[in-house]
């Protein structure tokens, strides 16, 4: 059976001007690539071949789960696996026999050696396939505690990538010319499941590789965290604010965990002219998040597609502020390539309460659910639990020093974010993944 013809859905920027591509050229570094390739490596099911209840094997899911699909990634089915699915005994035969996407052929003095630590984890899975997609060589190491291979899986046996299992609390031996170093897990959840653990990733890891970085003379770029600033008396918060941290509370562990890697990071800078990078991330959002890892889109969303009351804690007046995933990798991209070596926030200035957050996930939960024929038999509502300690009461974005030394800015509006993650988390689910 074939998909049957769905119109491309059309993505507009803030300002209504259509989004084809991602990236931009930046300080000689060219990351642009085109919009459709890059979703095709992530709004797909793990199959693209469903055997058929007579033991027919058919080429694709005859269903609206798959129309939907074929709005982000049609015309990119040859570069996605060609694993059969069995719907009776909910199993999956894998293979390797797959066609990579194209990726850009370039001359060795551009070709980057790159260093992901974490990169199998959400941020750094895109990460690594817009790397990829530029045509420079990739190591991934990950210890796989909250990342997963499948997040990378598709780029297994290509020339360029390579795959590494390794805790970067042990010492790790390449040769690169950048290093990206996410490794560290970033939700309440899992950054509180082990406290000491975590603490020893933000401090021994980073020591680790910023020995690595000079060793090999390598660009070091350590993506930091918007929790440096605690509970923030100062909004927006911005680069030159130190911070209102609890040093012994339950969060402290990434907190301030956070806070010494940075301190390391600039002493290696100074003693040792370390060529460094600091990104301090805000709320962050996108496809191959953790669907349990306690952030709160991750959780309205699956929370909504199950018919599930939505859950606020406190009142819901705290604000956040929320960039998509592609957003974070342009500005992770244009940082690492640009002269400025002082923190650079990335994020969002677009403020929402939760409560109102809330309301706009269900909304657009609704909007999907409609296009794709679905009719639920109850609209879920909005409750509210105790409100978790040292909760940020506000968080957002002061991006000045974005836009000033990296030309930077967020191009995805939330609403458009939000749909193309909801048909993700609703397709994993139609996979029986999630």
């Amino acid at each position: 059976m074939t998909v049957p013809e769905v119109e491309p859905l059309r993505t507009l920027d803030k300002n209504g001007k259509e989004i084809t591509t991602v990236g931009f050229q930046r300080f000689g570094f060219d990351c642009e690539v085109p919009l459709d390739v890059v979703r095709a490596l992530y709004l797909r099911p793990h199959y693209v071949i469903t055997e058929a209840a007579n033991g027919d094997v058919s080429d694709v899911l005859d269903s609206q789960e798959e129309a939907g699909h074929a709005r982000f990634t049609k015309g990119f089915s040859a570069y996605q696996s060609k694993s059969i699915f069995h719907p009776e005994t909910q199993s999956i035969s894998y293979t390797t026999l797959t066609r990579f996407p194209p990726v850009k052929l370039l001359p060795p003095s551009q070709r980057k050696r790159v260093l992901v630590t974490g990169g199998a984890g959400f941020v750094g899975s895109h990460l690594v396939d817009r790397l990829m997609l530029l045509g420079h060589e990739v190591t991934v190491i990950d210890n796989f505690f909250t990342g997963s291979k499948t997040s990378v899986s598709h780029w297994t046996g290509h020339p360029n990538f390579e795959l590494v299992r390794h805790d970067v609390v042990e010492p790790f031996m390449i040769e690169c010319d950048q290093i990206y170093h996410l490794a560290c897990p970033a939700s309440p959840p899992h950054y509180q499941f082990n406290a000491v653990k975590t603490l020893k990733t933000s401090f021994q890891g980073t020591l680790n590789m910023l020995g690595l970085a000079k060793r090999t003379k390598a660009r070091f770029l350590i993506t930091s965290t918007s929790e440096v600033y605690g509970d923030p008396e100062v909004h927006p918060q911005h680069e030159d604010y130190w911070g209102h941290v609890n040093p012994i509370g339950p969060r402290a562990c990434y907190d301030e965990g956070k806070r010494v890697a940075e301190t390391l990071t600039y002493g290696f800078h100074r003693q040792d002219n370390v060529d460094v990078r600091v990104a301090r991330i805000f709320n962050t959002y996108g496809p191959r998040m953790n669907p349990f890892d306690g952030r709160v889109v991750s959780n309205f969303i699956v929370q909504a597609l199950r018919g599930q009351d939505l859950t606020v804690y406190g009142d819901g007046s705290q604000t956040r502020s929320f960039q998509y995933i592609h957003d974070l990798v342009d500005g992770l991209i244009a940082l690492m390539n640009s002269p400025e070596t002082r923190p650079v926030n990335i994020g969002s200035s677009d403020e929402f309460t939760i409560l109102e957050f809330a309301e706009l996930v269900r909304d657009i939960v609704e909007k999907v659910q409609r296009e794709d024929g679905e009719r639920p038999t109850r609209r879920v509502q909005i409750v509210h639990e105790g409100l978790p300690t040292d909760d940020p009461k506000q968080r957002q974005a002061d991006t000045n020093r974005a836009r000033q030394t990296l030309d930077w800015q967020p191009r995805w509006t939330v609403r458009m974010g939000l749909e193309e993650m909801v048909r993700y988390y609703k397709a994993k689910m139609a996979e029986g993944s999630l």
